[in-house]
């Protein structure tokens, strides 16, 4: 891989400066899209989907041709290689050889996309993979709360329905915590927002979850438990939280969600009646003045009798999909040039060179891809050791922690731990796996304490006493 390729795989890889600039250069393409053929004139984009979609593969389309540039379609991967077994590392370095400029790919694994950042010779979009992220669809959103509310530092933002499963959730959360919104979280019963996203949005972006008091919401908040998520701390919280929770006061945007059902497990049932937003559900006294967002398709969670109220803005949001994708697409092949800092992170990947895949998700990339990939994590804290998959960032469950050079293994929130250097951990998730693996336990410093009450029962009058 070209180390010098600039990829968007997650919504972290644009600083907050450099995704209001991209707004702008979308606003100025949105004023006239026939305006900008001499952009990208000569380029090809490739759109290599292995799931189905209607906006977000013709909205990359349309803003690639709008640019002047040309596209490959491979819309259905059934009908590709890929029904003979090509793996999608093998795709990726098929299309990025010399077919393509760029790649915009989904997947139904969680973290292909960063796994074709690995073999690709060319930028790589995601377009969606699994339940993980869908950082342009995020852009989208984000720009459209920019366009009708002017900023999107400090507004609340409602998110409702299946927050478990929805990709384009999950990313937009991360984003709304970055530029410092409030969100308040609405999930239909059972699919709340998965706990590996709570815990990253209190650990990275100091987002502390609340119970909220709905009362003010109306009958969209009777059937489920409403969360506060806020990048404001608690005893600034306290100040303005009773018994019953935060108030939700006001609304900005209210962001409905379909049920995934395409991700669904034998465990999840939708409940007898699936939340949905009306006229009626949307008279609450802080909703008066939300607009209505959906990232689509739609089924019953918004009836077609909301269409025509002033607030429904989805079918606008779709239609600016496509400026903001020629905005990342101009920007990814080199044709845009920004002014804004990129951004600082500096995410180091370690490849787990001893036992099995750790990573606990069956349809993470490390496991559904059989061949090209190897398992890689990322190192999340040192005390307690925690690590997450580089793929999809699912925690990797370990109570031992063991080290490549000394082969031994120790608790995870020990002082010897925190010593191991990263590129030589290991994850246990118990210890007979570790003992299985050859690793040896690692002797416990032992306490002032426990050496006096050891010098103590081997003195003579303790064993006096014992017998």
């Amino acid at each position: 891989m070209n180390a010098g390729i600039r990829h968007l795989v997650s919504i972290d890889d644009l600083s907050l400066p450099e995704i209001l600039e991209l707004f702008q250069h979308a606003k100025r393409f949105a004023q006239d899209m026939r305006a900008h053929s001499q952009v990208a004139r000569g380029l090809i984009s490739a759109s290599i989907f292995y799931e189905a979609s209607t906006r977000t593969r013709l909205s990359f389309e349309s803003a690639m041709l709008r640019l002047g540039g040309g596209v490959l379609t491979a819309a259905d991967m059934r009908l590709s290689s890929a029904s003979k077994g090509e793996s999608l590392a093998d795709t990726v370095r098929v299309v990025s050889s010399s077919y393509a400029d760029i790649l915009v790919l989904r997947h139904a694994s969680e973290g292909a996309a960063r796994l074709a950042t690995e073999y690709s010779n060319v930028p790589v979009i995601n377009a969606g993979d699994g339940s993980h992220e869908h950082p342009t669809q995020t852009l989208c959103d984000l720009y459209n709360l920019w366009v009708e509310r002017g900023r999107i530092e400090g507004l609340h933002v409602m998110l409702a329905g299946d927050l478990r499963y929805s990709r384009t959730i999950h990313s937009f959360v991360y984003a709304l915590a970055r530029f410092g919104a409030n969100i308040v979280s609405l999930p239909t019963p059972g699919f709340e927002l998965p706990p590996y996203v709570v815990q990253r949005l209190r650990e990275e972006f100091g987002v502390e979850p609340m119970r909220a008091d709905g009362e003010k919401l109306g009958d969209l908040a009777r059937s489920c438990d409403a969360m506060y998520l806020t990048p404001q701390k608690p005893h600034q919280l306290s100040l303005f939280t009773d018994a019953k929770g935060i108030s939700v006061e006001h609304v900005d945007a209210v962001y409905m969600t379909r049920p995934q059902t395409e991700r669904y497990t034998s465990n999840d049932t939708l409940p007898p009646r699936p939340m949905s937003l009306t006229k009626q559900s949307l008279a609450g006294a802080s909703l008066r003045d939300a607009v209505v967002m959906h990232p689509l398709p739609r089924r019953d969670e918004i009836p077609s009798e909301l269409d025509e109220d002033p607030r429904a803005i989805y079918f606008k949001q779709a239609a600016r999909g496509v400026p903001i994708r020629m905005a990342i697409l101009a920007l990814l092949l080199g044709r845009l040039e920004l002014s804004a800092p990129r951004s600082a992170v500096d995410v180091r990947y370690h490849p787990v060179s001893v036992g099995e895949n750790p990573c606990p998700n069956p349809t993470c990339i490390s496991r559904t891809e059989s061949r090209h990939v190897t398992a890689r994590y990322k190192l999340a804290s040192r005390f307690p050791v925690r690590g997450f998959c580089a793929y999809c960032s699912q925690e990797l469950p370990a109570r031992f922690v063991g080290c490549t050079t000394t082969g031994l293994f120790h608790e995870r929130d020990s002082a010897a731990a925190r010593q191991i250097r990263p590129d030589h951990l290991v994850f246990f998730r118990d210890e007979p796996q570790a003992l299985a693996l050859g690793f040896h336990p690692a002797l416990r410093p032992t306490s002032p304490l426990e050496a006096a009450s050891a010098a103590n029962a081997g003195s003579p009058e303790a064993s006096s006493t014992s017998a």
